[in-house]
């Protein structure tokens, strides 16, 4: 690799002055260079479209803001992305966003069981609670650039699901607190478990079932340790990208402009992806000898009944916040 003295050696012996070489020189090193880690990996539809985000970024800005996309938490854990945001360790990121539920219950408003469990009413409740969550993100100097669903998230087991009896002590992977309660709530135990461990949290017994999306067991290739998806449809929970305001407002207003440009044609691109994801992913685990059902009446009604407890505990918790929400919610569903 040339390294820059020696580029600017060549430069100068092609008889270029000194002002030119330095000229070039600066030009070079005008790009702005930014890391962004997301939790996972590089099959995931979610990091695709970062990635064709990355290069919209790049293709608007000719170059001027260079965007490399860290994959499977390599750079930065999923637990330590949003602080590494907020502290300035990384410029943007993207996380789940109901990972944050411990800090403000709005921010799991996506993960309250059978709330919007289909695209359009997702799609309505995001609209309804998009400003609510971007003021709380602004308080701590994050700036929303867009968010983009998962598709409805199942249940994975090694045998078959008719009731929510067949949960009971079990343990069940658990990503958030939502996906906690609801274990709690049918009986059975939860356990932490990232997206790149789970088919090792199988092997060795850690879990035994867990709620996540068609996608995320074609990802991890759930056929290698378990047998049946119940395709409960509970909720859709979104990854959200944010990035540090202090980063952003050093971009000139055309950077600016070019990222939020690049962010709302991600967010369209990426909830056109997760509906086809769902179709792509369920398949695949047909292909693959994973058993994919429908809830019975029985566990429907079971799960239903969670679902209108967990909704009345997330109001609770929410408070005004959360009456903005569902009333603008309702209105929207008029």
């Amino acid at each position: 690799m040339i390294t820059r003295n020696a580029f600017l050696a060549s430069l100068a012996a092609a008889g270029l002055g000194l002002a030119t070489v330095l000229g070039v020189s600066t030009a070079a090193q005008a790009a702005t260079q930014w890391d962004m880690p997301t939790p996972y990996g590089d099959r995931t539809f979610h990091t695709v479209n970062i990635r064709e985000f990355a290069d919209d970024v790049r293709e608007r800005t000719d170059g001027e803001l260079d965007i490399t996309v860290h994959a499977n938490g390599s750079l930065i854990g999923h637990a330590e992305i949003k602080n590494s945001v907020r502290r300035g360790i990384v410029p943007i990121g993207e996380l789940i966003m109901s990972r944050l539920a411990n800090e403000n219950p709005i921010f799991e408003v996506d993960s309250v069981p059978y709330l919007a469990n289909n695209y359009e009413n997702a799609r309505l409740l995001w609209e309804a609670s998009r400003d609510v969550i971007a003021e709380e993100l602004a308080e701590q100097q994050l700036r929303l650039l867009f968010a983009v669903p998962w598709p409805p998230q199942g249940i994975y087991t090694k045998q078959p699901v008719e009731s929510a009896d067949d949960l009971r002590n079990l343990n069940m992977r658990a990503y958030n607190t939502a996906s906690e309660r609801l274990a709690q709530l049918v009986g059975a135990v939860p356990t932490q478990v990232e997206v790149p461990d789970i088919p090792t949290a199988f092997s060795t017994g850690r879990v035994d079932a867990m709620v996540t999306s068609p996608a995320t067991g074609a990802d991890t290739q759930a056929w290698d340790y378990l047998s049946h998806f119940n395709h409960a449809q509970l909720w859709l929970p979104k990854n959200m990208v944010i990035v540090s305001e202090k980063a952003f407002s050093r971009l000139d207003e055309a950077t600016r402009q070019a990222v939020l440009d690049a962010a709302e044609t991600a967010e369209a691109r990426g909830w056109e992806m997760s509906q086809q994801e769902t179709e792509d992913a369920l398949q695949t685990l047909r292909d693959n000898g994973i058993e994919v059902t429908e809830p019975s009446p029985e566990l429907t009604e079971a799960l239903e009944q969670i679902g209108d407890t967990m909704t009345q505990e997330w109001g609770e918790r929410a408070g005004e916040q959360g009456m903005r929400i569902l009333q603008s919610y309702r209105e929207l569903r008029q």
